[in-house]
């Protein structure tokens, strides 16, 4: 905030005194005593002036961090916000597989180390807010921000929240966004989604109450209206859910730029932040305080909650400062090739001429067919609000020929079946690299919001000369996504055909589709022995790709949600419209119901390995929380990673069949057998009704196995307290 007064050092001397056994609610009513009136009102909302800085985002989102109420007066060091969740969006920082890629890991403590790496580099760059947890529930998988989850499953999504936001916490805050109700892109702006209070509690919001639980320092609310209300000032969601029910204690700030109607408003309902700039609030606050629309308990409620968040967090910080070094690192980039292998899963593997095709040998392969309009392209995601501008990509093309040196590549690029069939007739094997870029799936920046009159109604004036028609540039504020909602489930036409040609002149053929959401691939899938999902993969996803080709890494990432064999069985999406409902039946509780055998269930993926689960217990039940163990051998003939699931069944009427409740991911050599332990949680069992959760069944049967109804799995008896 502009002034001419002396700086203090008020704010470090308050985290100082935190730190040495201060009371932190003493700490803030110290320094909330010591902001004027302006400087309250300043903390609300962004430090850039709106017009003015909307044209500097249109020349490059979040390149440095993005201040909210930073008062030099008093040393406060304000919000200071850099987006994701793949990565640091800020400078040149190391692009991580997407978020779904992750959630391919089934591994929390491999996440955890991403957001440790995360957290460096975005504190090395100045910022302390990362707004890159991202848990919304992909109910259709043609929703185009599917990327920046983790997956279809409320549990999965919670226990991988947790592990971002503790990974994050030694070096920044961390918000989990969007909240809630979000997974349609193209009507974010305009779209009401109605929901009962079941389908929220069960199902939409259980994973943001398990990153509350784990600590999460902010909440952003979503672009839509849930049951009527605009999210970012629905006081039902904040207050009194996410308040009173859950106890959360941090900040909660608005989705950017569009995310509320009413300054007023949003501050009663329970928004503290209006991001990312000087905007509704700047503009309406002063009157409505002296209209009375709103007090300044409101305000001081408000400050005390971004005053507190900051404190907190400052006084409990790793105290060592990375350095710009820790940026692209050798180290983070390492890890990111470890993440991006271990998320790829094998889907199919047949065997050719007796052997499976993968793992390749190396060292028996003369020449390789590369392709695909994806083979060589740097495709880290979307360029919407989450890219991270890596200056370095390692294509599939790059970690082919660096893994098979000795190997002819034969590369075909274009859109040209025949092409594809004459370079594959010609190779040893060939690699079919297709899938989706930014132009077909992620993040929706168009004209709409700009051009609502409802929305431009509530902005600060226009400056003086510009026209409101020419907004063009104001609307891509955000980066230069185009793809929004997927219009297809299945692969473009041209890429159909270059499989079956492909496959028809070489029966050694590999299919990889780059993707986010569930592809539907029963149009060719028949037609080619392997199939791997290699996902938006990072800085070295190329690398990785060729780790997990030659065997030098398991095959071992698993679907985090299902694909069905048909759009048909799917739940009912519009990307166009203006009201939806939700309710609890999508992914593969709703194939489970209706009776339809997934292509491919929740959970699964093949091993270069194999592996046996047996002698399934449970080993204590204390409140909504389970410990089982279970002997898991590999039965094969290498070494693998094999991730253990545990579900539960219940014969209660209009519930899920099956719900996963737990989960571990387990190294074992060959013939090795270890007893694993599984923490989990009982709380998808639970119903909620009449504003509690109660047991649906009194008794259910444990599934320790390898995916959503594993008919292998190892099996147990739950009697429910």
């Amino acid at each position: 905030m502009p002034t001419t007064a002396t700086q203090t050092e008020a704010f470090n001397e308050a985290v100082a005194r935190i730190r040495n056994g201060g009371h932190l609610s003493e700490e803030v009513d110290q320094l909330l005593g010591q902001l004027t009136q302006d400087e309250k009102l300043w903390l609300l909302d962004g430090d850039a002036e709106f017009w003015s800085g909307l044209a500097e985002m249109s020349t490059g989102y979040n390149r440095k961090p993005i201040v909210m109420g930073e008062i030099a007066r008093l040393g406060i060091p304000g919000l200071r916000f850099s987006d994701g969740p793949r990565g640091v969006v800020m400078g040149e920082s190391t692009a991580f597989p997407v978020s779904m890629a992750r959630g391919a890991t089934w591994d929390p403590e491999l996440e955890e180390e991403i957001g440790t790496a995360i957290g460096r580099e975005m504190r090395a760059q100045g910022a302390n807010f990362f707004g890159g947890v991202c848990i919304n529930l992909p109910r259709h998988p043609a929703w185009g921000r599917a990327q920046e989850t983790y997956g279809e499953d409320p549990y999965l999504l919670g226990e991988f929240g947790a592990a971002l936001v503790r990974g994050i916490h030694p070096n920044a805050m961390a918000i989990a966004k969007h909240y809630a109700l979000n997974s349609m892109e193209n009507a974010r702006f305009k779209v009401d989604v109605q929901a009962d209070d079941a389908a929220l509690h069960e199902v939409f919001l259980p994973h943001f109450r398990r990153v509350v639980e784990e600590g999460v320092d902010g909440i952003m609310t979503s672009y839509n209206s849930v049951n009527g209300e605009w999210a970012g000032q629905n006081e039902t969601l904040m207050e009194d859910i996410l308040r009173r029910q859950w106890g959360f204690e941090g900040v909660t700030l608005s989705d950017f730029v569009f995310g509320l109607r009413d300054a007023a408003l949003s501050l009663q309902a329970g928004l503290d932040v209006e991001a990312p700039m000087r905007q509704q609030r700047a503009h309406w606050l002063p009157a409505d305080l002296e209209s009375g629309r709103v007090t300044w308990d409101h305000v001081d409620r408000a400050v005390r909650r971004i005053l507190r968040t900051q404190l907190a967090h400052y006084a409990a910080r790793n105290t060592e400062e990375p350095g710009l070094d820790v940026i692209l690192s050798k180290e983070h980039r390492a890890l990111a090739r470890k993440v991006a292998a271990t998320s790829m899963v094998l889907l199919k593997n047949e065997p050719v001429d007796g052997t499976p095709l993968l793992p390749l040998k190396a060292d028996e392969i003369a020449s390789v067919a590369l392709i695909g309009r994806l083979t060589n392209l740097p495709n880290t995601g979307d360029q919407g609000s989450s890219n991270v501008r890596s200056p370095e990509v390692v294509t599939a093309l790059d970690g082919i020929r660096t893994a098979l040196p000795a190997a002819s590549i034969l590369s075909v690029l274009d859109d040209d079946a025949d092409a594809a069939a004459a370079a594959a007739a010609q190779a040893d094997i060939a690699v079919v690299v297709v899938g989706y870029t930014a132009q077909d799936e992620g993040e929706f920046i168009g004209s709409e919001g700009m051009s609502d009159p409802a929305i431009l109604a509530v902005f600060p004036p226009l400056p003086e000369g510009v026209d409101p028609s020419d907004l063009s540039g104001a609307a891509g504020a955000m980066g230069t996504a185009e793809g929004g909602d997927r219009a297809s489930l299945r692969l473009r036409p041209i890429d159909e055909a270059i499989i079956k040609a492909t496959a028809q002149a070489n029966p050694r053929t590999i299919v990889v589709v780059v993707t986010a959401g569930a592809v539907i691939t029963e149009d060719w899938r028949s037609q080619v022995p392997t199939l791997l999902i290699g996902w938006y993969s990072g800085v070295e996803g190329g690398h990785a790709l060729a780790d997990v080709l030659t065997g030098t890494v398991d095959a071992s990432g698993r679907l985090p949600y299902s694909i069905p064999t048909t759009e048909e069985h799917l739940p009912y999406f519009d990307r166009d419209a203006s009201s939806i409902t939700y309710d609890r039946w999508f992914g593969q509780r709703l194939l489970d119901r209706d009776g339809h055998p997934a292509a491919f269930p929740l959970g699964y993926g093949l091993s270069y390995t194999s592996f046996e689960t047996t002698e399934l217990s449970v080993t204590g039940v204390s409140g909504e929380s389970l410990a089982a163990s279970v002997r898991v051998t590999n039965t094969g003939n290498r070494d693998g990673r094999h991730v253990v699931q545990l579900y539960a069944t219940t014969k209660a009427e209009d519930f899920p069949t099956r719900v996963l409740i737990g989960f571990t991911p387990v190294h074992l050599e060959p013939g090795q057998t270890a007893t694993v332990t599984l923490e989990g949680s009982l709380r998808p069992l639970q119903r909620w009704a009449d504003g509690d959760f109660s047991w649906a069944d009194a008794e259910a049967t444990l599934e320790a196995g390898a995916f959503s109804g594993d008919p292998n799995a190892a099996t147990a008896a739950l009697h429910l307290p």
